[in-house]
């Protein structure tokens, strides 16, 4: 797959998302198979969905690095998901991806995530 079917394929999920009231999202091509995206989504409800993603799809898609960070319309951390391995003290099933859980952070074990993913999670949570 080029990079670019897979920016096209992120276009339509956001398109398919029914709570979507805004977005803001950027593509940076960083070779045939691999490419940055920066995101902002806001929602029906005005809460929103901040996300980055490096892939590589050249043979399936890779998740390089990821960040899933929805808020609430106040601004307050309803959860995140990474693979950022900053937490490898905590000795979690998945590491590095995990998913922190509100405003306490709690640190939980998660897999792998993908945008369609989350929005998905996110549409259950949307009061609209």
């Amino acid at each position: 797959m080029r990079i670019e079917d897979y920016f096209l394929q992120i276009q339509k999920v956001i398109e398919s998302c029914f709570v979507t009231q805004l977005s803001n999202v950027t593509y940076d091509k960083r070779g045939t198979h691999e490419g940055f995206i920066r995101g902002k989504l806001q929602f029906v409800d005005s809460s929103t969905l901040h996300w980055r993603e490096f892939v590589d799809v050249e043979i399936t898609v890779e998740p390089l690095m990821y960040v899933y960070q929805y808020m609430d319309s106040s601004g307050r951390i309803v959860f995140r998901y990474d693979n950022t391995g900053h937490h490898k003290n905590l000795n979690l099933s998945t590491y590095p991806h995990h998913k922190h859980e509100g405003c306490n952070n709690n640190v939980v074990p998660s897999v792998t995530k993908d945008l369609a993913d989350v929005l998905k999670e996110i549409e259950l949570l949307v009061k609209y």
